[in-house]
């Protein structure tokens, strides 16, 4: 499923339970989260408070003709700036630490949840989707959330005290800025509703540009080669011009909170002016019969202070239309719950290698008709060897993909060690079962480091014998700085082949009591494939090993071999059985035969 139709089939999540969610990733960040809003409210009360020591300042002072008002005045006034000044730089800091901590607790947070999520759960969730909430959406969140605890404290603040003052120099006055909420409020919900689909629509489309984008790096080896670069290309600008036209739409409808907001404060002037104007000059600038020049002075700064407070508040509420969205997609990811949890009283040592699948059906989805795997049944004793083969399909890695837990079982039982698989501690469970799976992965950093995964505090003579017995310390040796040879990311400076012996090397370093190679020797030659299942025969007796293989070289001296087809096991048994029982099994042996002697006859 990608993450568009996740999303979209997700039930809507209250804005409680969001910010709730959000919330738990503060940790040690709330302190300077309450610390940046407690210094603007400062900032903002003293802010609030000069005008009205200007109007002192000029009605007293200037008006009055009194040096030591002025003075007196003029110090509140310095002292006051100071305070306020200090006040918001230290708002201004704290909301910066506040707002980049939350968003590393955020990013940390999804990535924790990420690492432990079973199949299923990466299953609902693309590549690209993934990063564009662990770095787009996070950064949405960070801009929304320090403007929240600064400009979204500070805005009411400059609006509720400034209309008080405001209101306690003329009350008829005053009530212009109460005419011009409602407007406000209404004009600004109208966008709101307006544009929340347009960015929800955007992200997902994010979504698939960097999926197109990852898919590309990944496959630019196939796309050069066959030429495909300009069809990719028109594929990227594709979904890119549909970006640009969402975002051209939101803009497009959020470019009426400019004009509306600027409306509000033109026409407030404009009264206030006029209201004003009249009013002195019926007192004839008296303050005892009504409005001064000082207080004009003063109602003309507050109307700035309640109007630019009110396009802060527009702002942050742009902000926080545009961050909703990312807020919902990253509770998505916070809120999945893996589909393969430790039990309770989890048991803590797995005792050997046995294997017993118990009639185990499997289904990747609870509403999928037909199941993966169907009815399967066999039992393996500890350091046997099985092979399984079967066509493109077949379900052979859904199989063993249920040992390690990758995903759980939907019906039946699956135990290794004589306990089911769902009673083990995972962490337990997952270091006695060592798989190297169809991609073999391997990471940027050197050789050793890499073979180091399997087991962090292998030494230098672990590392090379596990090497030895996977047929790689060869070519290690070649490299001129053997195991110290910088491995790019994904392996791409080594061949297939090298890449599926570092694999299993890497898992050899776990000393696992069951090994599991899901078609792993492909890219490697039959004489080294033969060279590695004889080292594990002499090597690794008591480890029990499941190989899966295209190639029936690769299983013929197995205790067992099991044939697959389409999730159900045709037959069992040993390559000599097989052959005489099992018509599949045969025509898969003679093509593969054919095909190996015809060079002969042709020669």
């Amino acid at each position: 499923m990608t993450t568009a139709n996740a999303t979209a089939s997700a039930t809507p999540k209250p804005k409680q339970h969001v910010i709730r969610t959000l919330g738990k990733s503060l940790r040690e960040y709330k302190k300077v989260s309450l610390l940046s809003p407690a210094f603007v409210a400062v900032e903002s009360v003293l802010e609030i408070l000069i005008p009205t020591v200007m109007a002192s300042l000029i009605d007293e002072g200037i008006s009055g003709g009194s040096m030591p008002a002025i003075l007196k005045f003029g110090l509140i006034l310095l002292i006051c700036s100071v305070v306020s000044l200090t006040s918001g730089f230290l708002a201004g800091k704290f909301s910066a630490i506040a707002g980049a901590g939350f968003a590393k607790n955020l990013r940390h947070d999804q990535f924790e949840k990420v690492q432990g999520y079973s199949f299923t759960n990466i299953d609902r969730f693309s590549t690209g989707s993934i990063i564009t909430r662990l770095t787009t959406d996070v950064t949405n969140l960070q801009n929304a959330y320090s403007m929240i605890i600064r400009m979204g404290v500070r805005a009411p603040i400059m609006v509720i005290v400034a209309w008080i003052f405001s209101f306690r120099i003329s009350p008829s006055i005053s009530l212009v800025f109460l005419a011009c909420i409602p407007v406000l409020a209404i004009g600004l919900c109208g966008l709101a509703v307006l544009v929340h689909p347009v960015f929800e629509r955007v992200f997902h489309t994010y979504d698939k540009l960097n999926n197109v984008v990852d898919e590309n790096l990944q496959g630019i080896r196939v796309v050069k080669s066959y030429n495909r670069e300009s069809h990719e290309t028109e594929k990227f600008n594709r979904i890119s011009q549909r970006i640009f036209k969402d975002f051209t739409k939101a803009e497009r409808i959020m470019s009426f909170n400019n004009p509306l907001m600027m409306l509000c404060v033109y026409v407030s002037m404009l009264l206030i002016a006029w209201m004003g104007a009249r009013q002195i000059v019926a007192s004839g600038n008296n303050a005892a019969l009504g409005l001064t020049t000082g207080d004009l002075t003063a109602l003309v700064t507050y109307a700035m202070q309640i109007l630019m407070a009110m396009m802060m508040l527009s702002m942050i509420f742009v902000m926080c239309i545009i961050s909703q969205a990312s807020a919902e997609r990253i509770c998505q990811v916070l809120n999945e719950e893996s589909t393969v949890t430790n039990p309770a009283n989890p048991v803590k040592e797995v005792k050997n290698g046995d294997i017993d699948f118990d009639h185990v059906t499997f289904r990747y989805s609870a509403t999928s008709e037909k199941p993966v795997l169907d009815d399967i049944d066999f039992k393996i004793r500890s350091g046997m060897t099985i092979g399984i083969v079967g066509g493109t399909g077949s379900a052979k890695s859904s199989l063993v993909q249920l040992v390690p837990r990758l995903y759980d079982v939907t019906e039946g039982s699956l135990k290794v060690g004589g306990v089911d698989v769902r009673d083990y501690d995972l962490e337990v469970l997952r270091d006695q079962v060592a798989m190297v799976l169809q991609k073999n992965v391997l990471f940027s950093g050197t050789i050793a480091e890499n073979l180091r995964w399997g087991n962090p505090n292998a030494t230098d003579e672990e590392i090379r014998h596990a090497c030895q017995l996977a047929q790689a310390d060869g070519f290690i040796q070649e490299f001129p700085d053997k195991y110290d040879t910088y491995i790019e990311q994904g392996g791409t400076n080594v061949s297939g082949g090298q890449r599926q012996r570092l694999c299993i090397a890497r898992a050899l370093l776990k000393k696992p009591k069951i090994l599991i190679l899901d078609d792993s020797t492909s890219a490697v030659d039959t004489k080294t494939d033969q060279l590695i299942r004889t080292a594990f025969h002499h090597e690794i007796p008591d480890t029990t090993k499941i190989i899966i293989a295209q190639r029936v070289a690769s299983v013929q001296e197995s205790d067992m071999i099991l044939v697959m087809d389409h999730g159900r096991i045709m037959a069992a048994g040993t390559h000599e059985q097989l052959l005489e029982n099992c018509d599949e099994y045969r025509s898969i042996y003679e093509s593969q035969t054919k095909n190996q002697a015809q060079p002969e006859e042709l020669q």
